[in-house]
């Protein structure tokens, strides 16, 4: 199935592609790290993923162990970076403890004064994961520094792209995929549980001090920040949000056949965690789009429910 390139992606696209061939990882030195050392460091990352994401962690315990391991370490990179850009100081302060960090995991000697940074490094090396991703995974965090605010939904794409979609390429090359067909599909995705953290937490990054809702897109709606500042629900916000939530789930849909396209023994972890991601916009439906006073989620036995039924899709090439 031929996926029809949406004006917005193009720039995306070309920035896959670029990261797909820069600084290729078997340029990199390997430094063998003592097993026992890198155990721990592994279990590390696992309870950084049990801690902050159950539905991540519920996901990737359905992966065969390596992949389950690396993901993992995954996971933690990204929370690691994330975490940098949230904690307290200046801004210069904080891009300087990012800056730093971007040397520890891109160097091409495994560092072994962090337990997540050895993990990662182990990860990428085994894989063979382009550290063009994590790159452009640490600047689009980096934004965060400077932006709060998004005018249009393709700038919101663009920043999507770089927390999240950049995620979902480095986790294609470790579970393994037939073809780089599969890498427009991965992006959407990427842009599709982005969409889902921001509409979850809008109330959360407004206290914050952060909009990333497309500013010409609430005014369509009739809405303005005051509104947000405000928690409105009203009939204006109820269509705002369910314009966002139709957008996202079209793009869940469309991402859906690119699982396809990848390793077999990692289809329903890939698909289990599309699923379940997707979901947190139901139980923001079920409960008036109130994303200010509640933070939405799956409960776990739902999820659990759900499972069955997203393994048989996700030997499907469709929804």
């Amino acid at each position: 199935m031929a996926l029809q390139i949406q004006s917005w992606e193009n720039m995306l696209l070309a920035r896959a592609q670029e990261a797909l061939h820069q600084n290729s990882v078997t340029e990199r030195k390997f430094v063998q790290t003592d097993m026992h050392e890198l155990g721990i460091a592994y279990e590390h990352c696992n309870h950084i993923t049990r801690f902050h994401s159950k539905t991540f962690f519920m996901a990737s315990s359905l992966l065969p162990f390596e992949k389950r391991q690396a993901t993992r370490a995954l996971y933690a990179f990204c929370r690691i970076t994330d975490d940098i850009v949230d904690n307290s100081g200046t801004v210069e302060e904080r891009r300087a403890h990012l800056e730093e960090w971007r040397r520890k995991v891109i160097n091409p000697r495994q560092p072994i004064d962090n337990p997540v940074a050895v993990a990662w490094a182990d990860a990428q090396t085994r894989f063979d994961i382009p550290v063009g991703y994590a790159d452009q995974l640490i600047d689009g965090v980096a934004r965060d520094l400077t932006q709060t605010r998004y005018e249009t939904f393709e700038d919101l794409a663009s920043y999507s792209y770089g927390v999240a979609s950049t995620v979902g390429l480095m986790a294609m090359h470790i579970i393994g995929y037939n073809s780089t067909e599969a890498i427009p599909y991965a992006v959407r995705l990427g842009v599709a549980l982005q969409l889902t953290n921001i509409l979850r937490d809008v109330g959360e990054d407004w206290r914050n001090g952060r909009l990333y809702l497309p500013l010409d897109e609430l005014q369509e709606f009739g809405l303005s920040e005051a509104d947000v500042h405000s928690g409105c629900t009203d009939e204006r916000w109820q269509a705002f949000m369910q314009f966002q939530i139709d957008r996202a789930t079209r793009l869940y849909a469309e991402s859906w056949y690119g699982i396809g396209m990848l390793n077999r023994d990692g289809r329903f972890a890939i698909a289990a965690a599309a699923d379940l991601y997707r979901a947190i916009l139901g139980d923001i439906q079920q409960h008036n789009y109130d994303v200010f006073t509640r933070r939405s989620h799956v409960k776990t036995l739902h999820k659990v429910r759900r499972l069955p039924g997203i393994w048989w899709r996700s030997r499907q090439k469709t929804v």
